[in-house]
């Protein structure tokens, strides 16, 4: 039986030539790879979670560390953007991710307000979290109910990068399902290039699940292979990725399907513009094997996974790194020992 094969050739033939298309950029990086993909915390040495600070490069490029305000939605609301900006800038960040453009009780505030606010604190926007589709609302704030007045906000901010936090689920989990999102991502794509702005997806664990109808078949590979490179990228919450990569590791049928997240990165590198960092403590018994807290508090080895994308082209140019926590025990500390963690890692010499 060679069903694998067999399933869906075309989607394999996209797979394959994207895939080429990316090697080069990123065969220098693969090379610090070995061959197998094993959990992120095991792919270390030494000290296995990154914290070794030695005496070589930053892993962290300069002017590229920012921050995903969900973290941080409980000030934002109730202190304002202003307070939370004027932290953020003390702790020695250069860019914020938005999660909505309001603030609760610290009152009314217009884009351009919030644009200039960020500016005057240092801080650029770097892109904005907006969900895909609400189809029970026809005026909801989301791209498949209102695209024009997701872009006009996000360019009137001055955003590079607009996406989307929603999984491809809006038709279902069959692959088709999923060349019908990869359309609609396509078209936002498209419209958002026409303004200057690239269109993003962030993943969680479950875009590495796979197929309903075709159970060999890996979701988030349709997603790859299905939309344009020059239109629809990809923003890699390393956290989620490596949850995927602890439940997904075998198909529905038991069979062996290991992945390594940071080979789709060095694959593919230039898909990829921005990442969330968010750390774990790895835990079997747990649904996603990991538990997770702050930022360099973690299992997950963040300066062998930057220091390689690093190494691909234009890689330290190129990459933005956003830092995040779900559920934070005190945001602002989070926010402030995640900067102090990622600009004390140094490359390995």
């Amino acid at each position: 039986m060679s069903r694998k094969k067999s399933a869906d050739p075309e989607l394999a033939q996209k797979l394959s030539r994207r895939n080429m298309l990316g090697v080069a950029a990123g065969a220098t990086a693969a090379a610090v790879l070995g061959a197998s993909a094993t959990p992120a915390a095991a792919q270390g040495t030494g000290n296995g979670n990154g914290h070794g600070h030695g005496h070589g490069q930053p892993v962290l490029p300069p002017g590229r560390l920012g921050i995903q305000l969900y973290s941080l939605r409980d000030k934002v609301s109730t202190i304002g953007f202003a307070k939370v900006f004027e932290e953020l800038e003390r702790f020695g960040y250069d860019e914020v991710e938005f999660a909505g453009y309001t603030q609760g009780s610290a009152g009314p505030i217009t884009l351009p307000q919030l644009k200039r606010l960020a500016r005057d604190h240092g801080l650029k926007g770097i892109g904005s979290h907006v969900n895909y589709y609400d189809n029970n609302n026809p005026n909801a704030y989301s791209f498949a109910q209102n695209l024009t007045k997701v872009l006009d906000d996000a360019q009137e901010l001055g955003l590079d990068h607009i996406g989307t936090a929603s999984g491809p689920f809006r038709y279902g989990s069959t692959v088709d399902a999923w060349k019908r999102a990869a359309a609609d991502f396509n078209a936002y794509g498209a419209a958002a290039k026409r303004r200057g702005m690239k269109f993003y997806q962030h993943n969680h664990a479950e875009e590495f699940s796979f197929a309903t109808d075709q159970p060999n078949v890996r979701l988030y590979d349709v997603l790859l292979a299905e939309t344009d490179p020059s239109l629809v990228y990809l923003e890699m919450d390393i956290y989620w990725a490596f949850a995927g990569q602890f439940r997904f590791s075998k198909t529905p049928e038991g069979k062996p399907a290991p992945f390594d997240p940071l080979r789709y990165v060095l694959k593919q590198p230039h898909r990829y513009p921005l990442f969330h960092v968010k750390d774990g403590v790895e835990d079997i018994a747990a649904r996603d094997g990991y538990r997770m807290v702050d930022v360099g508090d973690g299992d997950i080895d963040y300066r062998r996974f930057i220091s390689a994308v690093n190494k691909t082209h234009g890689g330290r140019r190129d990459h933005h790194w956003q830092v995040e926590h779900d559920q934070p025990v005190d945001s602002i500390l989070f926010a402030e020992k995640s900067s102090a963690h990622l600009h004390s890692l140094r490359e390995r010499r």
